[in-house]
Formats: structure tokens, C-alpha cells, sequence
């Protein structure tokens, strides 16, 4: 991915990771396309910068994804990444009955089918193009479990299995598959977690993205040095350490 040249679809990316990574890679020189379901969102993000191009989405609407793609593909031919940035994150208690059920279903529907429905819509296109980039966008919690989100975990270690996966059947294809690895990110993903002092600052995050974007062209996977405690928490042998850590009442953090 050619961060100074790419014509970028970025569908949930009204605020958050979504909206910084889309500013950064317009000022490197990407053309870039941003997706969301409020209009008014995206009209004040028109008139607040200049040449980013909005389009209304509801990744959890397949008609709207399908609406969407044509739209894009129609104004930006030269489409040649898609960033599955799109997702929810809901706390969970399953000791409660009839209080989750509905969380855990709107999550599955936004944060696995959305992904597995933009990449199907726009792979035909993509796969046409001479250089092209899937980002799938997972977590680090997809490697360590967050108790009170139990979903969310799930749909994340989905979406990274998914893109291992997809990454093996479009080998030999001119389409790659990058998966970006958020830890805690200061954001509205949650209630507070835009202030919690555990939580990497969204700048600083976006800033590292964007640095290994141009320096890690060959990686699979984005991973900025915080998400590595969880990431690898397995792999250096403390997947339980890390649990217990992530867990604990004095150190309360979700990760995007």
C-alpha cells in the first residue's frame, strides 16, 4: 500500500481511528473516501476538509453496503484499498438473561458480517487493479479476552482469523491483506475510555499507524509497540499474567 498514491474507502470513518487515519492519509497524498450512516457527520466532514469524499453507509444493512460500493466505484475507478474500519464495542453481562442478547447480536452483525460484506462487494474491483489493499481492522483483544465484552473479543479474533485466511486464498493476486492491530485507543468506542489514562492517545496511535504504513511495506499486520503486551501475550508464555493484568480493577482498559 502506497500511502503517497492510493484512492482509499474508509467506511466508519466519521470520528475515532476512522476519521485521523483518513486525514493522514489524505496529507500524504491519498485520495480518500470516508463512510458513515449520519449524513450530518459527513456533511460538516465535506465542508471541514476539503477534497475527502463522503459517502452514506450502514455496515450493518447489506443494501446499504451494496448501495454504497456502487457509488463509490462509480466516482473513485481507481478505488484501490478498502479500510473495514466500521465496529461496535458493547459491554456485555451474561449473568444477566435477556439483558445481552441484543448487544451480542448487533456486534456480530456490525463487526464480522459488516467486513465479510465490504470486502465481498468490493473484492471484484479491487482484484482489477494493478496494486490493491483489504485492511481488516481486529484488536488486541482478539489475542486476550476483555471480560465485560465477551462479543466484541470474539468478533475481533474472528476478524483476524478471517484475514489470515483471505490473505492465503489471494496469494498470487494483485490484492493484499493488511490487518491493523489497535490496542486501547482514546476514543468514543466506549463511554469514558476517550479519557482513560491507560489508553494510548488517538494522535500518538495514528501517528504510528501511519509510520509503519511507510516503513513495513511486506507486514501482515499493523502493530504499534503498545498493542504487543497483548498480541504476543501467548506467544512469550504470560497469556495468563496478561488476563489477570488486563482484567484487574486498577488498570481497567478496553482496547479498539
Amino acid at each position: 500500500m502506497d500511502i503517497t498514491t492510493s484512492t482509499v474507502f474508509i467506511p466508519g470513518a466519521t470520528s475515532g481511528i476512522g476519521l485521523a487515519l483518513a486525514l493522514r492519509l489524505q496529507a500524504r497524498g491519498s485520495t480518500v473516501v470516508v463512510g458513515g450512516r449520519r449524513t450530518d457527520l459527513l456533511e460538516r466532514i465535506a465542508v471541514e476538509h476539503p477534497g475527502i469524499g463522503t459517502v452514506q453507509v450502514d455496515t450493518a444493512d447489506p443494501a446499504s453496503i451494496t448501495r454504497a460500493a456502487a457509488e463509490v466505484l462509480a466516482a473513485y475507478p481507481r478505488l484501490d484499498t478498502l479500510v473495514t474500519m466500521a465496529g461496535i464495542m458493547r459491554s456485555e453481562d451474561w449473568l444477566s438473561p435477556g439483558t445481552f442478547l441484543a448487544d451480542a447480536e448487533a456486534t456480530v452483525t456490525t463487526n464480522l458480517l459488516g467486513p465479510i460484506r465490504l470486502v465481498a462487494a468490493f473484492l471484484e474491483h479491487l482484484r482489477t487493479r494493478p496494486d490493491a489493499t483489504i485492511v481488516t481492522v481486529s484488536s488486541g483483544l482478539a489475542h486476550v479476552p476483555l471480560r465485560v465484552t465477551p462479543t466484541y473479543n470474539a468478533t475481533k479474533a474472528a476478524v483476524h482469523m478471517l484475514s489470515e485466511s483471505l490473505r492465503l486464498q489471494l496469494a498470487g493476486t494483485s490484492v493484499s491483506v493488511l490487518e491493523l492491530v489497535p490496542p486501547a485507543v482514546q476514543t468514543d468506542l466506549m463511554p469514558g475510555q476517550a479519557e482513560n489514562p491507560v489508553a494510548m492517545p488517538l494522535d500518538a496511535f495514528v501517528d504510528e499507524v501511519v509510520t509503519l504504513l511507510e516503513t513495513q511495506s511486506d507486514a501482515h499486520e499493523v502493530l504499534v509497540e503498545t498493542v504487543g503486551f497483548l498480541r504476543f501475550a501467548e506467544v512469550r508464555g504470560q497469556y495468563d499474567e496478561v488476563v489477570a493484568t488486563l482484567n484487574s480493577t486498577d488498570r481497567h482498559a478496553s482496547a479498539e
